[in-house]
């Protein structure tokens, strides 16, 4: 990796490059490292670069930076505009694709993510199909959409689900911690397409950042150099620390290629806990003001020569790089209050800058958060709209991508200026600026579906813009609309919760408010940083009056959405209620309270408010299906029907809503329709796992036994842990006679479901077939589980008392079995109910043999009570 021989050209090149002056130790020490051999003992892989705000770290990167290009290095710079280690891979990924170096599997992976991420949380209502409950991965929901969202509501603690999560501390128990992942690792197995697709919403750095290293190693394969800087890193550091750790000096997310490196640069030392036994692998290098002589050599540099300008500058600036390159940029040659040490450096380099344009212009364009040349030309005056080359090239403003920020130490002392000036002129401009993002915003929502504006991040930036300016311009409705906006990021992610707190704190410090909005922001922030953070953000925004009546019951709906994710189910129906007392029209709480219900096994309450949230939003399919397995579950097949064939009326590409209905065209016996409907479900979605299953049954009960085995091998490949495919693959390798495999497959479901019945039965019949020991145990355990359910209300008491009845028929126990008849009978059970009990007393039949004549009463007394004799 050495150099050839420099010309002494090149060399005063390299020192005068973009007017660069000083820090010439600190370019050498990255410059020689360069030089060496990766791998040899003077070599270091990571450096860390330190001091306050504006000694220059940001400039010394893009120095380093410039000097790793020189030889033939590929690189990238991670600001604090990202938000999560995942976008901080992303944001590397989009920088060297830029460079011909594109991470091509790790971005198609990142694409996959984001979707599985949507879909996950989309489907975040649970849906109770009976015990074999089911979603696809295709399934839709209006509303939040992010990893970090779902995991916060599924209330997983300690496993590293989601960038910027950590442990739970002291806030559940540890059954509560284990349930909590238990739902979660089903409902994600139901609702996604595959195992893989699990564990990528479930702990997305674990599968991202391995594909990210390899993808990273094939280009350290191809350039001498890859190195990685991470400005801002005081910023960027709780979000980044423990993943850049692992991943740099630890081999938890595979091997780092030796040419690769990273900088960090931020305000502060490293923090100990997380880095305290890496820091010997670290090489620091702290960055002071300027000594006077670099000082004067810049200030030389930039032909201010001087003498009583020169000890002005000096003193004004602090010899604090940021400052003094602001203050010598314009090559003042005379002072007229020399001797006023009061004048602040903002003021002085304004006096300084002849243009009253351009002083107009600066002042202007360090009112917006950030700068690229659409905002410039929004505020900056008609005589200089085409000067936003000049403003970027100013040295307070950094960036890249076209879009720039001034330096803190220079836009905090300019907002300032303007606000103490002009308190009248303050409240106009940022009123003006709050109209322009306003009218971005609104460009930007004719663009997206109704329910999209959350998942695009231009409109989410045009919002929070528009949100800062009207806080600036202390618009009387600002505080209310921006808290029902931080309600709404509390339902998004946490990424964008800490980005509204973020905005608080901010607007509070540039406003001078910085006693209201701060606070809440600070207190936000916290939440942000916690798991169940998002409980707690809601219960603190519930808690301030100024939230107005609708932020107050969606930010209700949003708390109970997470309560009932977390099996808090009495809490989540409080919230769910309070929610529609405040606006009885919203029917997003209507329909998680109709879960609540459904869960709680209250069917006619959970019709009564599907029902109402099908009323309020006719054109929601989710509504629909929702009501329609509460009908499926209670055996009203034809009112689930016409549920499952309206949803497919408004959407009839939902694979949900189509494999919905090919389970009740199963249940119904209407196996060529199930058939269709499962094929269709297959070609929306082809890694549709459920589906592959439910098809595969379907099969099975046609007789096309190998098809079947086809389809629920597929299935059990995509989800290796679910509990019904596994059952109806045992029962389609008993129908080939292939009893050890049946056996096998009967006992994981066991494992998977051990409260239900249905699979000790299953193995029971296969046992009596090979003569295996433990039959009677099988039998008695599904027997044991039916009796207990059989009693269970609220719950599914008809199906079990039917399960019972066959159960003691093959047992057979016929004395208990007729006794067990007139129970069933005597509850009034639907045509349905009775029509599922004789299919499964054939299928019994067909499996083992039964005495026809013990059975034949029994089978004459069912089909009386449906008419079918």
């Amino acid at each position: 990796m050495a150099e050839g021989p420099m010309s002494r050209q090149e060399l005063i090149r390299r020192r005068r490059s973009g007017g660069f002056v000083g820090r010439r130790h600190e370019l050498a020490v990255f410059r020689e490292n360069l030089a060496r051999r990766p791998g040899a003992d003077t070599y270091q892989f990571l450096f860390h670069v330190h001091g306050l705000a504006g000694v220059g770290k940001s400039t010394l990167v893009r120095q380093w930076e410039a000097t790793a290009r020189e030889v033939g290095a590929v690189t990238a710079v991670v600001g604090d505009d990202v938000h999560s280690a995942v976008e901080a891979m992303e944001a590397i990924s989009d920088q060297l694709g830029r460079q011909g170096c594109a991470l091509k599997s790790f971005d198609k992976l990142l694409t996959a993510y984001r979707q599985k991420c949507h879909e996950a949380d989309a489907a975040s209502a649970e849906q109770l199909l009976g015990e074999g409950g089911h979603r696809p991965a295709s399934a839709r929901q209006a509303g939040p959409s992010s990893a970090s969202s779902f995991a916060a509501q599924i209330g997983v603690a300690g496993l590293g689900l989601v960038p910027g999560i950590g442990a739970l501390s002291g806030a559940v128990r540890p059954e509560q911690v284990a349930s909590g992942l238990d739902r979660a690792r089903t409902a994600l197995s139901s609702w996604l397409r595959s195992h893989e697709d699990v564990q990528l919403v479930l702990s997305p750095l674990k599968v991202l950042t391995p594909q990210f290293l390899a993808d990273l190693g094939d280009v350290a394969g191809r350039r001498p150099w890859v190195v990685l800087f991470f400005d801002t890193y005081e910023r960027t550091a709780p979000l980044l620390d423990v993943w850049l750790r692992d991943m740099l000096v630890s081999e938890t997310f595979g091997a780092v290629p030796v040419n690769v490196q990273a900088a960090l640069a931020g305000q502060g030392p490293l923090n100990a806990a997380c880095w305290g036994d890496s820091l010997d692998l670290v090489t620091g290098v702290a960055l002071e003001p300027f000594t006077e002589s670099e000082a004067r050599a810049l200030l030389a540099a930039r032909s201010v020569t001087d003498e009583r300008v020169v000890e002005v500058v000096l003193r004004l600036s602090g010899r604090l790089p940021v400052l003094l390159d602001a203050l010598a940029r314009s090559r003042p040659q005379q002072v007229d209050a020399v001797g006023d040490p009061s004048d602040t450096a903002v003021e002085r380099f304004l006096k300084w800058e002849t243009d009253p344009t351009r002083r107009d212009t600066i002042l202007a364009c360090a009112l917006p958060l950030r700068v690229d040349e659409d905002i410039y030309r929004a505020v900056a005056p008609d005589s200089a709209a085409d000067g936003f080359p000049w403003l970027r090239g100013l040295p307070f403003l950094t960036g890249q991508a076209g879009r720039h920020r001034y330096h803190d130490v220079i836009r905090a002392p300019m907002l300032r200026v303007q606000r103490s000036r002009s308190p009248v002129q303050w409240r106009r401009r940022h009123a003006h600026l709050a109209s322009v993002f306003g009218t971005w915003r609104h460009d930007q929502e004719r663009r997206l579906p109704p329910d999209g504006h959350w998942d695009d991040a231009a409109w989410r930036d045009h919002r929070l813009d528009e949100t800062y300016h009207l806080l600036c311009a202390q618009d009387r409705g600002a505080l209310p609309e921006a808290l029902d906006d931080t309600v709404r990021a509390c339902g998004h992610s946490t990424e964008s919760l800490r980005r509204w707190a973020q905005l608080l704190v901010q607007a509070g410090q540039d406003s001078d408010d910085a006693g209201s909005f701060s606070r809440i922001g600070q207190h936000l922030l916290g939440c942000a940083g916690r798991d169940s953070g998002d409980v707690e953000a809601l219960t603190f925004l519930l808690a301030m009056p100024e939230l107005g009546a609708q932020g107050r019951a969606l930010a209700h709906t949003l708390r109970g959405r997470r309560y009932r994710l977390d099996g808090l189910l009495d809490e989540a129906l409080a919230d769910y209620t309070a929610a529609l007392t405040l606006n009885p029209d919203l029917a997003r709480a209507y329909a998680g309270r109709g879960h609540v219900h459904q869960s709680s096994r209250r069917h006619a309450q959970a019709l009564a408010d599907y029902g109402q949230a099908v009323r309020i939003d006719p054109r929601s399919s989710w509504h629909l299906i929702s009501r329609g397995s509460v009908h499926f579950n209670l055996r009203h097949y034809e009112e689930a029907l016409a549920d499952f064939d309206h949803a497919l009326r408004l959407d009839r590409h939902d694979a949900w809503a189509m494999a919905c209905r090919g389970l009740l065209h199963h249940r119904m016996r209407h196996l060529e329709e199930a058939l269709t409907d499962f094929t269709d479900a297959l070609t929306v979605d082809p890694e549709y796992a459920w589906a592959y299953a439910a098809r595969g049954d379907v099969l099975h009960r046609m007789g096309r036994h190998e098809s079947a085995l086809t389809d629920l091998d597929r299935s059990l490949a995509l989800d290796p842990d679910a509990a019904w495919p596994r059952c109806w693959r045992g029962e389609t390798y008993r129908a080939l006679g292939r009893y050890e495999e049946a056996l096998a497959d009967f006992d994981r479901a066991i494992e998977l479901r051990p409260d239900c019945g249905w699979f000790p039965y299953q193995s029971a019949l296969v046992m009596r077939l090979t003569g295996a020991p433990g039959e009677p145990d099988r039998w008695r355990l599904a027997v044991d589980i039916y009796q207990a359910q059989a009693s269970d209300e609220p719950g599914f008491p008809d199906l079990a008392r039917s399960n019972l009845l066959v159960l003691l028929c093959g047992l057979p126990d016929w004395e208990h079995a007729k006794e067990q008849l007139r129970t069933f009978l005597s509850y009034a059970p639907s045509p349905h109910q009775v029509m599922e009990a004789l299919d499964d007393l054939a299928d019994l039949q067909r499996a083992v043999p039964v005495s026809p004549e013990r059975l034949a009463p029994i089978l004459d007394r069912l089909r009386a009570a449906v008419g079918t004799a």
